[in-house]
């Protein structure tokens, strides 16, 4: 599902309420009917897995980067991150390099490390997702510091594993087109208090088409429900 609105409406806030960084304070969120404060928290935590805008990169190999806490250094591990790079279009770039998922990362990419691209930054980022085998992906603004066409592929990449695992995914967008490209629901928040004003089916195959009726009307429909469709009165000067 995709979560849009406009700056300060709470869906950061959502997601951390969601993912227990957060109390809930009034009302209740349930997972699968039951409220989310009777899990354990360890455990709930554990179901999630969460990717932001910014990718901290650390002075350490690939693997050990995407693996974190839980890397083992055993082959099996190795082959794990290296079939998920290659899911995320990375295949061909980690096979040019002379240690594979073991090349060294530097800190501050000094001569001493690897050069990532943003997008290949991204792709490590969602890789360290993946890796954790979550039930629940909480997406924070995940591609919103990429150019356009880097965009554009990175959702076709994501879209592409979540075909494969099917996983619940709720992400934080400022993109219209992207909500109604990537998700299957778009939830609209709106500010002052925040809340969702909206629950947006997606009624549409993927992959879709970006300039059909439909999801021009998709769009059209959301831009209404934030109060910026339609053509303005012109003001008095």
């Amino acid at each position: 599902a995709g979560l849009i609105g406009a700056n300060g409406a709470g869906k950061t806030t959502l997601l951390n309420l969601i993912g227990r960084l957060y109390d809930v304070t009034d009302g209740r969120i349930t997972y699968n009917g039951m409220p989310i404060r009777d899990f354990d928290i360890d455990a709930y935590r554990g179901m999630f897995s969460s990717v932001f805008q910014q990718t901290h990169v650390f002075a350490m190999s690939i693997a050990e980067n995407i693996a974190l806490d839980r890397y083992d250094g055993s082959a099996e591990q190795k082959e794990k991150i290296t079939s998920i790079l290659s899911d995320l279009g990375m295949g061909d770039y980690i096979a040019g390099l002379p240690d594979g998922v073991d090349t060294q990362l530097g800190k501050e990419f000094d001569e001493n490390g690897v050069i990532m691209s943003g997008g290949q930054l991204q792709r490590l980022s969602i890789a360290r997702a993946l890796f954790r085998d979550a039930r629940i992906l909480l997406l924070d603004e995940p591609l919103g510091a990429l150019d356009e066409f880097t965009r554009m592929n990175m959702q076709d990449e994501i879209l592409n594993i979540w075909a494969q695992r099917k996983q619940l995914a709720l992400m934080v967008t400022h993109s219209i087109d992207e909500a109604v490209y990537m998700g299957t629901r778009v939830l609209v928040m709106e500010s002052n208090p925040g809340r969702i004003v909206a629950d947006i089916r997606i009624d549409a195959d993927f992959p879709r088409d970006r300039s059909s009726a439909s999801f021009v009307e998709y769009r059209n429909e959301i831009l209404n429900r934030l109060h910026f469709g339609g053509k303005k009165e012109d003001k008095d000067l």
